[in-house]
């Protein structure tokens, strides 16, 4: 019975260092990169024309031409529109002809005078009545001028309210002018960040209206106020929009871009939470690689990705795909390795569409 029991106990010693053997996890894996990295501040912003009036008539009269159609891109001081303007254009015509005269006249004076063929007297006279004849000649233009509606800068017309014929009055709308390129973007953000939001700062905004589109900006100015209410401070930042995508009216989300700096990377599928505390296990060794677990300690975060600030080095490899199961200690088998731009999901569904 004895032999027995110690050929059994030999076999089970035979074969004790084979079950202490772990299998090796397998995993996905990702490199420890450096690159640039942005504290972000989210806010709603609504967009304005850059410059933005109601087109309107100086005077009573009726329309008789109309040289704009709507929605089309005017440049500033091109006629959008005239009221009847015989009789300004005639008197106009009329006083530049006095004009003319009155400046002949005082020429052949001063020629006179300066052989002292003429009084001084006289040479005064001339320029007196030369001086009234301008006067007139202006007061003529402004008033053929109060005829003429132009545009009084370059923009996109709205739609028109007027036809020819129509009579208007002094303050009738004959269609509305918006300069869109850049436009304006103003939006609100917590006093907290008064220190921070500045001219100067980057933003990055989008709206649902163009969903695959993002815009980008700077801060031009910040309100002198604070909201006693809301506790809130308004920016107002510049987007350049020279195809006129953005329209005055769209409500955009906001990402105030600040504190640019370079940073230590890692996917954010490699943080093991345990607590209040991060960990994250680093590939150590080649034959065969083991995985560390490793405290880390970390900053902002963005979609997909963690800034690290201490704890890893750049170049470390930290597993991103298999961390559920794993131990400190455990053997891995790495099935592959993310590149940086190559997320995990990227990954999965390659190896999904592969299968």
């Amino acid at each position: 019975m004895r032999p027995l029991i110690f050929a059994c106990l030999a076999a089970l010693l035979s074969i004790a260092p084979a079950l202490a053997e772990e299998k090796p996890q397998n995993v996905i894996v990702a490199p420890v990169v450096k690159g640039q990295f942005v504290d972000t501040v989210e806010a709603l912003g609504t967009t304005i024309a850059n410059e933005s009036v109601s087109v309107t008539a100086s005077v009573s009269d009726k329309i008789t031409e109309i040289n704009f159609e709507d929605g089309q891109e005017v440049e500033e001081g091109d006629l959008l529109a005239a009221l009847k303007r015989d009789e300004q254009r005639a008197a106009l015509a009329a006083a530049e002809a006095v004009l003319a005269e009155r400046r002949t006249a005082y020429r052949r004076a001063r020629q006179l005078e300066s052989r002292q063929f003429t009084a001084t007297a006289q040479l005064e006279e001339r320029l007196a009545a030369l001086r009234e004849a301008e006067a007139n000649r202006d007061a003529a233009a402004a008033r053929l001028a109060d005829r003429e509606i132009r545009a009084p800068f370059g923009g996109i017309v709205g739609l028109r309210n007027i036809s020819v014929g129509t009579l208007v009055t002094p303050g009738s709308v004959i269609t509305t002018l918006d300069d869109l390129d850049p436009i304006k973007l103003d939006f609100t953000v917590p006093a907290a960040y008064l220190s921070t939001i500045q001219p100067g700062l980057d933003i990055v905004a989008a709206t649902t209206a163009l969903p695959d589109t993002e815009f980008r900006g700077e801060i031009r100015s910040v309100s002198s106020k604070v909201d006693p209410v809301t506790r809130s401070l308004t920016a107002r930042a510049l987007i350049d929009n020279p195809d006129h995508l953005l329209k005055p009216g769209l409500l955009m989300t906001v990402k105030l871009l600040r504190n640019p700096r370079e940073a230590l990377i890692i996917p954010e599928e490699a943080l093991v939470p345990v607590g209040t505390k991060n960990f994250a296990f680093v590939v150590s060794g080649d034959e065969p690689p083991t995985a560390l677990r490793q405290e880390v300690s970390i900053g902002a975060r963005r979609p997909g990705e963690v800034e690290v600030l201490g704890g890893l080095r750049e170049g470390d490899r930290v597993v991103t795909h298999g961390t559920m199961r794993l131990r400190d200690g455990q053997p891995l088998h790495i099935m592959e390795e993310q590149t940086p731009g190559r997320t995990l999901g990227k990954l999965i569904d390659e190896d999904t569409a592969v299968r």
